[in-house]
């Protein structure tokens, strides 16, 4: 196991893909560099996701700690030859790389064709999805009082909005009773099916 301290750079997009990891426990943020220098967030992994890249040379994207995480990580040379050894392994795989194209692609819909307050509430429901799944087969119930693992500028940034759009849907599910804010992170969802209408889900 490997802690690693919010704020800290695991992988750097392009370097050589030698090791892999599995998220035990925290939030990473996935980023790609513009041309210009800007940041692009392009995914963010929960417990139970796999980083690194096996069977690549090079890694696609930086991946950053955006809270305490711990993880167990492998070698990617030894990582390949024991999946090879065992076809379960390289099956279950295959799996969560079929479940992350699925995301990806629900994510293109949710960037190119919903609403600013559609996209957020997406968001706030989808994380304590995320943030309840293990590494068991059994999916575990969503969380329904969860705390934020990014700041609102992050929050805009990967939803393709500005801080201020991001802070005013916010504040306008706080005051519909749909949700409740604490301290700027700490989320409690007091309607679930209202919010999945409003999410257009």
């Amino acid at each position: 196991m490997q802690d690693i301290p919010a704020g800290q750079t695991l992988m750097w997009e392009g370097d050589e893909a030698t090791v892999v990891a599995n998220v035990v426990q925290g939030v990473l943020k996935l980023s790609s560099s513009l041309g210009d220098g800007r940041e692009q967030i392009v995914g963010v992994a929960y417990p139970a996701d796999f980083i690194g890249r096996p069977y690549g040379e090079r890694i696609p994207y930086t991946v950053t700690a955006l809270s305490d995480v711990r993880i167990r990580s492998f070698q990617r040379a030894g990582f390949e030859k024991f999946a090879q050894e065992h076809p379960k392994l390289e099956h279950k795989m295959l799996e969560r790389t079929l479940m992350e194209l699925d995301r990806a692609r629900e994510w293109m819909l949710l960037l190119g064709r919903k609403t600013a307050q559609e996209k957020l509430v997406t968001l706030l429901l989808n994380m304590p999805n995320r943030l309840s799944e293990t590494q068991c087969d059994t999916p575990a119930a969503p969380l329904d009082h969860f705390e934020l693992p990014f700041g609102r500028q992050q929050m805009a940034d990967l939803l393709g909005l500005t801080i201020e759009t991001v802070s005013r849907q916010l504040g306008e599910l706080t005051k519909s009773g749909l949700i409740i804010l604490k301290n700027q992170r700490e989320v409690i969802i007091q309607d679930r099916e209202r919010l999945a209408v409003l999410a257009g889900q």
